[in-house]
């Protein structure tokens, strides 16, 4: 069996590498404010961040945009200086079109790559047309992501859009612990779901199945 990569180690080679001075320019696609909580605060002092908000997968309306308020909260009151919050456009269609046919996968699954995928090639196309040295996102800090398969589709998509895709494990040294310090910290709402309907309904099944 080949040797798993340890992305949090490859991070930590690509951070030392960077030239002293000018912090170059890495896009953030961020899920939520908690997820970005831990990777911003690890992550500032190396890059000039712009944070991308682009997640069609979520469900209903009123969630993304609460989700979308959240990380605006976070990054107003712990980075006042240096980073910015691009919200992109929301069009939940985008998701259901690239997931047809695999609706009853089950949470991380060939649905979940489907839809880190999605996200992240906008991510890196959008690192592209904006002139962005790297690009990443936040998804490896949760305990319930595969870190191997994010790596591999963000250097995919290195190769397609010429952008540094920057490999990550954030949950790695206590990233996801960090991030729900943050979160009570700052009075961050944090979601038990990940983000799609179907995700929504597994959790409530989960959740009916215990009270039995």
């Amino acid at each position: 069996m080949a040797n798993r990569i340890n992305y949090q180690l490859e991070m930590e080679k690509v951070l030392a590498s960077l030239p002293a001075g000018a912090k170059p320019k890495l896009l953030l696609h961020a899920c939520c404010g908690p997820c970005s909580s831990a990777v911003l605060e690890q992550l500032c002092r190396y890059f000039e961040i712009t944070v991308l908000y682009y997640n069609p997968n979520t469900w209903p309306a009123a969630e993304y945009y609460r989700r979308g308020e959240e990380l605006q909260k976070f990054v107003a009151a712990a980075h006042p200086l240096g980073v910015t919050v691009v919200e992109d456009t929301y069009d939940p269609q985008q998701f259901y079109t690239a997931v047809a046919g695999l609706e009853n996968e089950p949470e991380r699954g060939s649905r979940c790559t489907v839809c880190y995928r999605l996200r992240m090639r906008r991510a890196a196309q959008y690192a592209a047309e904006h002139g962005f040295d790297w690009f990443t996102t936040t998804l490896s800090i949760s305990p319930h992501k595969d870190a191997a398969r994010i790596n591999a589709i963000g250097q995919e998509l290195e190769a397609e859009f010429g952008v540094k895709h920057l490999p990550s494990d954030f949950k790695k040294h206590n990233g996801y612990l960090r991030s729900l310090q943050l979160s009570e910290q700052y009075g961050l709402y944090r979601q038990d779901y990940c983000g799609c309907i179907y995700s929504r309904l597994e959790r409530e099944e989960q959740k009916k199945n215990k009270r039995i």
